[in-house]
């Protein structure tokens, strides 16, 4: 079987499944694991994110909303080199990656027409259904099953351990200029971890929110996870905003704050969810120290990034 997978979270799920090697198309985003780096890209964004703020990213993205062109370029020639079998995509987030109404075209421009999976799932219940679904269309459902439920108990085991805590109340910023909370899984994240989500709504996407909104839902904890950015990107991101919104940055001094790598463990429907909830739990019950700072999490609390200075 001849496998293109265009979501970075059924990328992961197709190499947990021991099928990695059957890959022969993924997007830019696939990173992980490192294994995957040397299949084809069949998907380019037609922004450029790497080198911008949320801010100029958030403009380049409406700009091309805006007069209608696409935010993901196809590689079509690469797809017809590949000869996939089967292409996974997703239609949950039409920013985030490449949704299939841009695919159809050169899904059935393809000799044998390959079959495509599209993943939407708005909860983490539903991303791990699609762990399943993904095992079943790839023709080893027995292994699907098995990924699904060992991570169906490591949720269990995080619940059982958060029952009867008192819970914080979580604020999870998704963005940070312009201000946006999560939502979809990220809410039962919170909850499952031992957390009261105080903005967002479980299984509905995420939200723009006014600093005012922010402010009234009184925090106890914030957790800064920019979609797809990493931990050390995210703090220059607070760092900068920091710098030209005090309210952001009184926001940010009145609470616990951390930064936390969103794009391994809380953007991305795949297996790793279940890392970011185990993170979550850690940070709710203190487990993660005042100098804690690792490739996952930096707690930011009370640190100079917050009063608007450099780290």
């Amino acid at each position: 079987m001849r496998i293109c997978s265009l979501v970075p979270g059924a990328t992961e799920v197709v190499v947990s499944l021991g099928l990695g090697e059957a890959l022969v198309g993924i997007s830019h985003e696939c990173d992980y694991p490192e294994t995957v780096r040397h299949v084809p890209v069949m998907v380019q964004a037609a922004i450029d994110s790497d080198d911008v703020d949320s801010a100029a990213i958030d403009r380049q993205v409406k700009s091309l909303m805006s007069s209608g062109q696409p935010l993901y370029r196809l590689d079509e020639w690469a797809f017809h080199a590949a000869r996939p079998d089967i292409i996974l995509a997703q239609d949950i987030c039409h920013v985030c990656a490449i949704t299939p109404q841009p695919l159809e075209r050169v899904v059935h421009s393809l000799s044998p027409r390959p079959q495509l999976v599209t993943l939407a799932p708005h909860s983490l219940t539903e991303v791990l259904d699609d762990v399943e679904r993904i095992g079943a269309a790839l023709g080893v459902a027995s292994r699907g099953i098995a990924l699904a439920q060992s991570l169906r108990s490591r949720i269990a085991a995080v619940r059982k351990a958060s029952a009867g805590r008192s819970r914080p109340r979580v604020i999870c910023l998704e963005w940070l200029d312009p201000l946006y909370v999560g939502g979809h899984w990220v809410p039962e994240m919170v909850e499952i971890a031992g957390g009261h989500d105080a903005l967002g709504h479980a299984g509905q996407p995420s939200r723009g929110v006014t600093m005012e909104e922010v402010l009234a839902a009184t925090g106890d904890i914030i957790i800064a996870m920019p979609c797809g950015f990493s931990v050390s990107r995210t703090v220059s991101e607070v760092t900068t905003v920091c710098r030209r919104n005090d309210p952001c940055s009184h926001l940010l001094r009145s609470a616990q704050t951390y930064a936390v790598d969103a794009a391994s463990y809380f953007s991305r429907p795949g297996p790793r969810l279940v890392d970011g909830v185990e993170l979550l739990a850690d940070i709710f019950t203190g487990a993660v120290s005042g100098d804690r700072s690792s490739d996952s999490v930096v707690n930011l609390t009370g640190t100079l990034c917050l009063t608007g200075q450099s780290l």
